[in-house]
């Protein structure tokens, strides 16, 4: 995917946060569209990664071009499985440093690089519990499921 394909749908994600948008892929470019698209179905999903990897931040109270930026980062990692993880990392931290604060780059980079080993290598098997238990096939299902809310470090 190239960068400006990147930027385009981090503001299309940042819109659609803000005006609480169902869609927002209309008039984007082919592979910014897929990745809106996707990140928008699957947020509910990418949102509990996020919540389970990031330490005393829950996802609603993040800024949210950081929201944007680590769902279409998540995204990457489990959907668009031919981009390495080090280029969506290393992107995912280059976007967060230019339309971020001051400690987005390092916040961004510590909560995707906590979820690569996870979501790109084996992993537990899904919770029993998880809607994607049934869903074997599905990245989520291979990366160890979504943890239940209040799992993982951090949780309040």
């Amino acid at each position: 995917m190239t960068v400006e394909a990147r930027q385009a749908a981090i503001e299309a994600l940042y819109e659609a946060d803000q005006r609480e948008l169902k869609e927002a892929a209309e008039g984007l470019p082919a592979r910014a569209a897929r990745m809106v698209t996707g990140v928008l179905e699957h947020q509910t999903d990418l949102d509990r990664l996020i919540d389970a990897a990031s330490d005393h931040w829950r996802i609603n109270r993040m800024p949210v071009v950081d929201r944007a930026i680590l769902r279409l980062g998540v995204y990457e990692l489990l959907y668009e499985l031919d981009t390495p993880a080090p280029v969506v990392v290393s992107e995912a931290v280059r976007l967060a440093k230019i339309f971020g604060s001051e400690k987005s780059g390092a916040f961004v980079n510590g909560i995707l690089a906590a979820l690569v080993t996870r979501l790109r290598s084996s992993a537990p098997p899904v919770a029993s519990n998880s809607p994607l238990a049934a869903a074997s096939d599905s990245p989520l299902a291979e990366a160890g499921g979504v943890p239940e809310r209040g799992e993982g470090e951090g949780a309040p």
